[in-house]
């Protein structure tokens, strides 16, 4: 009675059957490791951008201020100053090297 119990009839799946799918899944697998790898990339290149690239992370820092053309007026090691256009006109932003990753340290609208 166990005997005939079997859900599955691999006895009866061709040769091109199970060759296709082992295929599609080794396929299957491959991608997903790729995606993860992609996912992972893109999480690394976001915490570089906040910690080594600010003419990157004003941007990142300052999603809601719709920040166009920037524009590198003064830096220094700890601090850099930025010209920005922005849907509001043009501000001055003032980023700051904390002890892991910049910061957005002043923003001050500029008259027109």
């Amino acid at each position: 009675m166990i005997g005939n119990m079997h859900k599955f009839h691999i006895h009866a799946i061709s040769h091109r059957t199970f060759r296709h799918t082992v295929l599609w899944s080794a396929t299957l697998c491959i991608l997903i490791v790729i995606a993860a790898a992609a996912l992972g990339r893109a999480a690394h290149n976001f915490q570089a951008a906040l910690t080594e690239k600010p003419d990157v992370a004003i941007y990142l820092l300052l999603p809601d201020e719709g920040l166009g053309n920037t524009t590198l007026i003064k830096e220094s090691e700890t601090e850099r100053d930025y010209l920005a256009d922005t849907k509001d006109g043009p501000k001055l932003i003032k980023l700051k090297k904390g002890e892991k990753e910049w910061y957005v340290s002043l923003v001050e609208k500029l008259h027109e």
